[in-house]
C-alpha cells in the first residue's frame, strides 16, 4: 500500500511539472520573430507586419552608436553597436504600431517607422 501511493505521489508530481512546460513551450513556440537592424539613422525590419499575439523583436545595432527599439510601451535597454537584445512584446489587438530610438534626437533624425499587427 504504502509503495502504491508513493508511485501514485510521484506520477502526480511528474504531471505537475511536465504541464506547466508544455504549456510554457507551446506559448514560446506561437511567437513571431522580427529582425531588426539599427544604425544611425534608421531602421530595417525584416518584416512589416506580423499577426497578433506574442512578437519577438530581435534587435542588432550595427551602427556606432547606443541605440535602443520602442514598440507599444515597451523598450529594449540601450544597445551598444555590435550589440543585440530582445524584445518580446503581446500585442492582442490589430492595428498600426509605432516603433522608434527613443535616444534624443535619433527618432526625429529617422529612427522611426509603423509596423502592423494583423
Amino acid at each position: 500500500m504504502k509503495r502504491t501511493l508513493a508511485v501514485f505521489l510521484a506520477a502526480i508530481a511528474a504531471l505537475a511539472i511536465a504541464v506547466p512546460l508544455t504549456i510554457a513551450g507551446t506559448q514560446r513556440a506561437a511567437a513571431t520573430a522580427v529582425s531588426v537592424s539599427g544604425k544611425e539613422f534608421k531602421f530595417t525590419l525584416n518584416r512589416k507586419s506580423a499577426p497578433r499575439g506574442t512578437i519577438l523583436f530581435k534587435f542588432k545595432n550595427v551602427g556606432a552608436v547606443a541605440h535602443d527599439f520602442k514598440i507599444a510601451g515597451k523598450k529594449t535597454p540601450l544597445v551598444q553597436p555590435g550589440s543585440s537584445a530582445t524584445l518580446r512584446v503581446k500585442i492582442s489587438k490589430p492595428g498600426r504600431y509605432r516603433y522608434i530610438c527613443t535616444v534624443v534626437g535619433h527618432a526625429a533624425a529617422g529612427m522611426k517607422g509603423i509596423f502592423t499587427v494583423r
